[in-house]
């Protein structure tokens, strides 16, 4: 793989002037391009930090994936590979190997099913690949010693004219009933308990453990075992294996008859093995499970107390704590078996009054329901797989349990006392209209106690809970505040401090939230704050050393740069701890220039050092567990996001790992600035304008505008190479438009009015630099911006051309609609959240009129045309027609896009691809002067295709 130079890699970090390379061989962009061009996923890294995995996926085709050793210059490149993942060591890398596109494009649906993805492992010292069909799941275990490789229950069941041959063939047939005359009939067996194969791979001799009907496997964290649960049911055999990985040797552990096993744990210090089981008679809905504790130290099994109260079922999940000395584990007040409809079977039925209703089919809505029907159908799953956590402690043999009926959800990490507990049941009537809240609770893991800790607290400002789980921090009404577990007092941390650290952004008909928490100090010593720019330090003791310290010196608010902790081991079990004086990787936003920078400071100090910054955008993705390997991507508008790889504290002297931007430079290429102008009411906005491919000064362009709120922090962003709902601004740039992005601040109750004029002054600043053709000016929106640009047209004759993309149209209808991706009523998003209008409809029905494009279609002007999957699971899809119909009757332009079993934003490709290439048309035409296309000014007739045999 071709690295940078030294010099040329020095200058680009350090934000100097790099020497471009040849451009002379670029080519037009093209649809067809866009298609092929790659992007990165997260990539993976080594927890030693010496080796880099990364999939490389093109919008539309088959993905590889791209390995690096970070020390030497080793590199693979695994074509048809995606989704990697890295042994402890780095010396395997292995990698799931999905069907090719034209194998799945090809292949009709019953073809489509046998399609199974594969799996690679790759050995990253000799370059050596090894393929494993069939694999629906692997995973390394934690020291890298083995691979876990799960197949693919056997597909053996015959197509139909398989079938159809072997029931004509007498010869079979007798065959068939003689064998059925002598062997009794197979026990039909739940899909739910069916097992397949798997195989246990030892990485260091190449030796594969196979076991068969497997239905849950466990590895420990220290590699000491793994162990592998197998349930035949036709052939009575259900057993535990334990497998010692020093030596591969296997133990039966445990075996039963009729004994379905479930779920299995393993504890790190290889002392301890549970497991549930129950009657394998039972249908798995309803089935009862007990636990089972193994001693393996020991060699016996230990005994469990159990509870009449509490019992377990299917979705019961075990795990031991980090300390090896608590297993927890989910419980149920009681377990039974799926309601089945009755049947009519005599003639009598046919006119019982109390079978014939038990057929029918109703939901009851109730006024006091807790949940809207449609909600709850859509958690029906959710509530049905809820277990209630309770604990074990194994030296005292005690069982506690932690969350209830009235406290169900308590947070699970590694905090030996108390466990922060929650609870929305108080408040899941007024989700319809306020939004999700939440009541906060202490629970004791010893005793299972539980103390109040926040009542009606909003659901996306959980509290903290302090390592050693002596303290808690939370936010509240604009301040931050810390609760003492063991005094049971409250301090107020930011109240004296004369700085905000409510978001100073937020313009929605709700309380502002906070901007987070960092890492917590060792010895619960303390925790780091952010307000808008700056990072806090405060300490835990009253009055102790370093409470209230701004670690950045308050040069986050002067300089207009926000800070905030990166590049830190993620654990989500074992969030970081930062240790007295520790150095600290920070990276800046400067809101002013929009571009990205790294800088250190240090823990219990105030001050900033600059490390590198500038006109560009720079995202920390990983970091290695056991080592201080840093992977950052860089990039610009015109610069691919390539990866970079550093020391966590000296991110300026990162080296290239991938060279992808050569794809861009292929191509013509637009270039990005800033633009600042004031709307109506005096008040600053930022937007980017991207000039278009060959730009030259003095000449007018069509202007694309795109947008939904903030948008002038994509200022150093690369555009995303998608073809899907919204437009492709690199395609757009080299076909001579300028695009721009303007920010939108909204007004609570006008929030049309507010966009209006936002969009109106910052196109006319287009205007007045010389840029925008004032004639030739579009607009589009996806979602919330669609509603934007169907009211903006209400409001405006600036725009002669616009597309809105599953827009709300009438507020009075949509604020009581269904999301029918969540089943949630609409009408917190008008009370209180994106919609703005901060009252409810009876309340305020004049703002709600207000605010709807469809009482003012006679105002139309512009040409519109409608985007709606009618899937839509976000917007119903009606209120795309609303405004349609509307429109129609007023004989306005417009034009309804409605694409078929399509959801809120475009799935299925050839749909993606048709309305891209129509938006540009669409445009072109108006924008531009290009001959209309036909289905603009003629439409198309309803047709149907014949259906595939």
């Amino acid at each position: 793989m071709k690295l940078l130079s030294s010099l040329s890699l020095l200058l680009l970090l350090t934000g100097l002037p790099v020497q471009a390379e040849d451009t002379s061989a670029t080519q037009a962009l093209t649809p067809n391009d866009i298609m092929h061009f790659e992007s990165l996923a997260t990539p993976v890294l080594a927890a030693n930090g010496e080796v880099l995995a990364v999939e490389a996926k093109p919008d539309r085709g088959d993905s590889r994936t791209l390995v690096r050793q970070l020390t030497s210059d080793a590199s693979y490149s695994v074509a048809g590979a995606s989704a990697p993942q890295v042994s402890r060591d780095g010396r395997f890398v292995a990698m799931v190997k999905q069907p090719s596109l034209l194998a799945l494009e090809s292949s009709d649906a019953k073809a489509k099913k046998r399609l199974k993805s594969a799996m690679v492992l790759l050995d990253t010292h000799t370059g050596a690949e090894r393929q494993f069909e069939r694999v629906k799941s692997f995973a390394f275990n934690d020291t890298g010693s083995h691979l876990a490789i799960w197949f693919e229950a056997d597909d053996d069941k015959p197509d139909a004219a398989d079938k159809a041959a072997a029931e004509s063939d007498p010869e079979k047939l007798a065959h068939k009933a003689v064998e059925g005359a002598s062997k009794p009939a197979e026990p039909k067996v739940d899909k739910y308990d069916i097992g397949s194969r798997f195989a246990l791979l030892n990485l260091g001799n190449a030796t594969l453990s196979e076991f068969a009907h497997v239905t849950a496997y466990a590895m420990d964290k220290t590699g000491l075992h793994a162990a592998v649960v197998s349930n035949d049911i036709p052939g009575q055999q259900h057993q535990l294996t334990l497998i010692a990985l020093a030596d591969d040797k296997q133990t039966q552990v445990y075996q039963a008859k009729q004994r379905q096993l479930g779920a299995l744990a393993l504890s790190d210090n290889g002392q301890w093995l549970a497991l549930t089981q129950g009657d394998a008679a039972q249908a798995p809905y309803g089935r009862e499970y007990e636990l089972l504790l193994f001693d393996l130290a020991k060699g016996h099994r230990a005994s469990v107390p159990s509870s009449t109260a509490w019992t377990l079922n299917r979705y019961a999940k075990l795990r031991f704590s980090a300390d090896n000395e608590r297993l927890f584990f989910g419980r149920v007040p009681a377990v039974s078996q799926q309601p089945s409809r009755v049947k009519i079977t005599r003639e009598q039925d046919l006119y019982d009054e109390t079978l014939i209703t038990g057929l029918r089919d109703l939901k009851i809505w109730h006024g006091d329901d807790p949940l809207i029907k449609p909600n709850e159908a859509k958690r029906y799953k959710e509530e049905l797989e809820r277990t209630y956590l309770a604990v074990l402690h194994l030296e005292s043999n005690s069982l506690v349990q932690l969350g209830d009926l009235q406290v169900p959800d308590v947070t699970y990490s590694e905090q030996r006392r108390f466990l922060l507990a929650s609870s929305d049941l108080p408040y899941r009537k007024m989700i319809t209209w306020a939004g999700f809240y939440r009541d906060f609770y202490l629970v004791d893991v010893n005793t299972g106690h539980k103390r109040l800790l926040l009542i009606q607290q909003s659901s996306e400002q959980a509290p903290s809970l302090s390592p050693n789980a002596k303290f808690v921090a939370y936010y509240r009404q604009g301040n931050v505040l810390l609760y003492d577990i063991a005094a049971a007092t409250r301090r107020n941390l930011t109240q004296a401090l004369g700085v905000g650290f409510a978001d100073e952004d937020h313009d929605y008909p709700s309380p502002a939230p906070g901007y987070g928490f960092g890492p917590w100090l060792a010895d619960d010593a303390g925790l780091l704050v952010y307000d808008k720019y700056d990072v806090w330090q405060f300490a835990t003791a009253p009055n102790g050393s370093g409470n209230g310290v701004n670690l950045t010196a308050g040069k986050g608010r002067e300089t207009g740069i926000q800070y905030r902790v990166k590049g830190l081991v993620e654990d989500q079990e074992r969030p970081p701890v930062l240790a007295a004086d520790a150095p600290l990787l920070l990276q800046g936003y400067n809101e002013r220039t929009k571009g990205d920078g790294f800088y250190r400071a240090r823990v219990g100090r105030a001050g900033v050092e600059p490390l590198m910054s500038g006109d560009y955008k720079l995202t920390v993705l990983e970091r290695s567990k056991d080592a201080a390997t840093l992977v950052y991507s860089r990039q610009r508008y015109d610069l691919f996001p390539d990866l970079y790889t550093s020391d966590y504290l000296t991110p300026q002297q990162a080296e290239r790992q991938t060279e992808l931007d050569a794809q861009r430079q292929r191509f013509n290429w637009g270039s990005a600035e800033l633009v600042h102008w004031t709307n109506g009411d005096g008040k600053p906005l930022d937007g980017v304008l991207i000039k278009p491919s060959g730009y030259q000064p003095g000449h007018r362009y069509p202007v694309l505008v795109y947008y939904y709120r903030f948008m002038s922090d994509r200022l150093h962003a690369f555009p995303q190479m998608l073809i899907n709902h919204r437009p492709n601004l690199a395609w757009y740039a080299d076909n001579g438009y300028a695009i721009f992005l303007p920010d939108i601040r909204f007004e609570v109750g006008y929030p049309g009015q507010s966009s209006v004029q936002a969009l109106t002054s910052g196109v006319q600043k287009l205007i007045e630099l010389g840029i925008a053709d004032p004639d030739a000016v579009g607009l589009h929106g996806h979602s919330w911006s669609g509603y934007q640009t169907a009211f903006a047209v209400t409001q405006t004759r600036m725009f002669k051309a616009a597309v809105a993309g599953a827009p709300v149209t009438n507020m009075t209808s949509a604020y009581s609609g269904i999301r029918h991706g969540t089943g949630l009523a609409r009408q917190f998003q008008y009370e209180t959240g994106q919609s703005r209008i901060g009252d409810s409809l009876f309340a305020a029905s004049q703002k709600y009129i207000e605010n709807s494009p469809v009482f003012y279609v006679e105002r139309i002007e512009t040409p519109l045309m409608i985007m709606f999957g009618d899937k839509d699971d976000a917007v119903p899809w009606e209120q795309g027609i609303e405004l349609y119909l509307a429109m129609r009757r007023a004989g306005k332009e417009v034009v309804l896009l409605q694409y078929e079993d399509e959801p809120h934003h475009l799935k299925k490709y050839p749909n993606k691809l048709d309305y891209s290439i129509r938006m540009k048309q669409y445009f072109d035409h108006y924008l531009k002067g290009a001959k209309a296309p036909e289905w603009l000014t003629q439409g198309e007739a309803y047709r149907e295709y014949k259906q595939e045999d």
